[in-house]
């Protein structure tokens, strides 16, 4: 539904309101803007794919003695 102005300030207001949140907006997504780019840099390409990597590496690590154990309580619990 439409709205109902009974002056021109009460319009003004509304121009000036609606004004400000487009411009808002419009550095919001100048900002998204520069996030992605920063992002999609070779570099922290890069260093993301290594810090998963290394991450993967300290699971591996980390989980490696726990399932030789259960490998091995298994088979001694099958022969």
């Amino acid at each position: 539904m439409s709205k109902k102005y009974t002056t021109f300030e009460e319009i003004d207001q509304d121009l000036k309101r609606l004004y400000l949140q487009s411009e808002i907006s419009k550095e919001e997504l100048k900002l998204a803007a520069r996030d992605v780019k920063e992002d999609i840099k070779p570099s922290n390409l890069v260093m993301g794919v290594l810090g998963g990597l290394a991450t993967s590496a300290v699971v591996i690590r980390l989980l490696t003695p726990v399932a030789s154990f259960l490998i091995a309580k298994f088979l001694n619990k099958h022969k």
